[in-house]
């Protein structure tokens, strides 16, 4: 009988707060681990929580990190675990370890620190341009969300083969519901009524500054709450200081949430009347599709990878220009309109495609080495 092929995953996102790069770990190996010719050892510090995610199948094994700490998990605590579990595949996003005892999967999300360099701080950018270029050389199998992140990790770090595993969308976000219902229900927890949503971690380049001049320049304030969701990872200075200059009857119309479970985070989206997602640059933007599979209006900046997304018609916007957002939310607003692009989103954004994209890729490169 012809050996399992052991893929060991690191999972110390779990161990922080929740971040898009744990959902696509989650959603790609809950997957991935139905493939019983294959055994998967995922890490993390906590692994109670990782056996939440990804259940006790016989295929399923868990490793515990002995510290939290980056340099000593990638230079001693992984390569020790991979060395003595004989692992032959070891699956790490951006950044590899450089004790190597077997062949690397390697994620890039994006290089947006790279190509918007104004939006990042200088330390942040010269250390990871060193580590991730370095990683991508040392990874046997390059992997990506988008189109458009994989061309630029072709263009900036001269690799050929990079593969697409799109992000996917939850099944609760298409599942039916009553839209009173849910009202309720966030008007009871949070006290709000009716209000646009946009969900993203705060960081310049997502734009919420944007956002919040439309919505005061405009006096939606009057009729509408504007739920900004998200960890606050880098100062917005603009926003701060245009939300500092408001009355106090305007900022009690701007609701700030973060570190919100995920049924809090569903339910917030599908009680929404417009999902605004005004960010600059993005290697992926799954809110979007999220709001949209719901059937909330999803407006959308036309930038980076979101361009993507055009087959939500029309409903993308200058991320500069604040009249285009105004009128598309005006539009849809007026139209009360919900998406029909559901079926769209269903068949191109499920994990059930990327993981096929996926075991595509590593069984061809299994192959070359047999």
């Amino acid at each position: 009988m012809e050996e399992k092929i052991k893929i060991f995953v690191d999972c110390h996102i779990f161990d922080k707060n929740f971040e898009g790069t744990r959902t696509y770990i989650t959603g790609l190996y809950q997957e991935l681990i139905k493939d019983n010719s294959k055994t998967f050892y995922f890490a993390a510090k906590n692994t109670a929580i990782l056996e939440e995610v990804f259940g006790t199948a016989e295929n399923v094994k868990y490793l515990e990190l002995a510290h939290k700490n980056k340099f000593y998990r990638l230079l001693v605590d992984i390569p020790k675990l991979i060395k003595a579990n004989n692992i032959q595949y070891a699956h790490f996003q951006y950044i590899v370890p450089p004790i190597k005892y077997c062949k690397y999967i390697n994620t890039i999300h994006d290089l947006l620190f790279l190509e918007y360099p104004q939006y990042f701080p200088w330390m942040y950018r010269v250390k990871n341009k060193f580590l991730f270029k370095w990683s991508v050389k040392h990874s046997d199998i390059i992997l990506t969300v988008s189109e458009y992140s994989k061309q630029q990790i072709q263009r900036l770090f001269n690799i050929d083969n990079v593969v697409i595993t799109p992000n996917a969308v939850n099944d609760v976000f298409f599942a039916e519901y009553n839209k009173e219902t849910i009202k309720l229900s966030v008007a009871k927890k949070y006290k709000i009524e009716d209000y646009f949503i946009y969900i993203s971690r705060w960081e310049p380049r997502k734009n919420h500054n944007f956002l919040l001049e439309v919505f005061v320049e405009n006096n939606y304030y009057r009729d509408f709450f504007l739920v900004l969701v998200g960890k606050r990872d880098l100062i917005n200075k603009k926003f701060n200081n245009l939300y500092n200059s408001l009355p106090e009857s305007i900022k009690n119309k701007i609701i700030i949430l973060e570190n919100l479970s995920f049924d809090d985070l569903q339910l917030l989206v599908k009680g929404a009347e417009v999902s605004i997602y005004p960010s600059i640059a993005e290697g992926f933007g799954i809110p979007i599709l999220e709001a949209a599979a719901a059937g909330i209006p999803s407006l959308y900046s036309n930038r980076t990878a979101m361009k993507d997304f055009s087959f939500l018609h029309d409903n993308e916007f200058d991320p500069f220009d604040k009249n285009d957002l105004n009128e598309k939310i005006k539009i849809n607003l007026n139209k009360g309109k919900k998406m029909n692009n559901v079926e769209i989103i269903k068949e191109k954004y499920n994990w059930k495609y990327s993981a096929l994209l996926f075991l595509e890729e590593l069984n061809n490169n299994s192959s070359k080495t047999k």
